[in-house]
């Protein structure tokens, strides 16, 4: 199947029952194939206005108990991005798939492209902390699908799969009987919904509906969710939680996959379809007698910053491999022991691995 049609499979897995959306290429065929599934299996589909409207719905239809996601690219995450740091802010679950093309603002609608990398982290105000998933195969799609809203759910907040043109748009074979873990939302009674008041540990998250007295403000709120906007212990707590949910498990989310890293002096480290030519480059070169490993980053954020730390201390170089200007390159520097460069493209074509080779071999590996 496509990568699109296993996104929609992995979600239907994981029990989304609402979706919110508009069309916007190249992550229309989500929309158009969540359009018939849903009344199928009893969830709820409605295509919005804009962007604006569908992720506000997607928060919406979270604080009525749903599971809810939505599906876009760079222009729509563009604006989606004021609402989704209310959902920061709000400790909303969600997941967003950000099908990627190349930029910047309308681009090339319809080619691939990488450059949402840093959007997905930064793009909103202030201070929080999110997940990125970044598939590689149809099956990635399928199962990092159902992933992210076990992540969503597990620490309340929202979830980005960060994939591409080419892959949501390649067709593979796909295993959909692969056991798939469902994490289902706490039903609490009584409790404060933002954080324990001794502890400021994440608490469960109640529903609208359900008789529990709600009040959901983007502004610095205390943990019943009244509006204590120049109280700063109340800020302090509230950037606190929402912030060393996710850091305190970085290295468990951060997932990195090696190939042949222990004797390699080059390591490619790339994530996406780009990932994939890695591979293949990183084969070539093995055929040529070449020390040239792969780290592929199953996860961008949070950085898997421990795992670049120790690569780096194994090999000579790093070669990160992406479709954008050098927006992770700019993450492996920060952390890695050892000279880093990259091969980058901003064509709205793939890097070929023949590309990869060339650049391996300016330094006569």
């Amino acid at each position: 199947m496509e990568g699109c049609a296993a996104c929609v499979e992995g979600a239907l897995k994981a029990g989304c029952n609402f979706f919110a959306g508009y069309p916007i290429s190249p992550s229309t065929e989500i929309m158009n194939m969540m359009a018939r599934r849903m009344p199928k299996s009893g969830g709820v589909f409605v295509q919005m206005e804009d962007e604006i409207a569908s992720i506000a719905a997607v928060i919406g239809a979270s604080w009525a108990g749903a599971k809810a996601m939505s599906a876009t690219s760079g222009p729509g995450l563009t604006l989606m991005l004021e609402n989704l740091g209310y959902a920061f802010a709000t400790e909303t679950p969600l997941v967003l798939v950000d099908v990627q093309r190349c930029g910047p603002s309308t681009g090339q609608a319809t080619r691939p492209g990488q450059g949402d990398v840093m959007q997905a982290r930064f793009g909103s105000s202030g201070d929080y902390e999110t997940i990125a998933l970044a598939p590689w195969s149809v099956q990635e799609m399928y199962e990092m699908t159902a992933r992210a809203f076990n992540l969503a759910e597990r620490y309340r907040l929202p979830v980005f799969l960060m994939t591409d043109e080419l892959v949501t748009h390649l067709h593979e074979v796909v295993n959909l009987d692969v056991p798939v873990e469902i994490v289902e939302r706490a039903k609490p009674h009584g409790q404060p919904p933002f954080g324990d008041p001794k502890t400021n540990a994440m608490t469960p998250m109640p529903c609208f509906g359900t008789g529990e007295k709600l009040l959901v403000t983007g502004s610095t709120h205390d943990e019943w969710g009244y509006r204590r906007t120049t109280d700063p212990e109340v800020q302090r707590k509230l950037v606190e939680r929402i912030t060393e949910k996710v850091t305190k498990d970085r290295e468990a989310l951060a997932e990195v996959e090696e190939h042949n890293t222990d004797d390699a002096e080059t390591i490619l480290v790339s994530f996406g379809f780009s990932a994939r030519s890695s591979y293949a480059a990183m084969r070539m070169a093995r055929e040529q007698g070449h020390k040239v490993g792969l780290a592929r980053l199953k996860t961008l954020w949070p950085f898997p910053q421990g795992a670049i730390r120790c690569i780096g201390e194994r090999a000579k170089r790093l070669m990160v491999v992406e479709m954008n200007t050098g927006m992770v390159q700019r993450e492996v520097e920060r952390f890695a022991p050892c000279p880093v460069c990259g091969v980058h493209k901003v064509e709205g074509e793939p890097i070929s691995p023949a590309e990869i080779l060339k650049a391996l071999g300016s330094f006569a590996v």
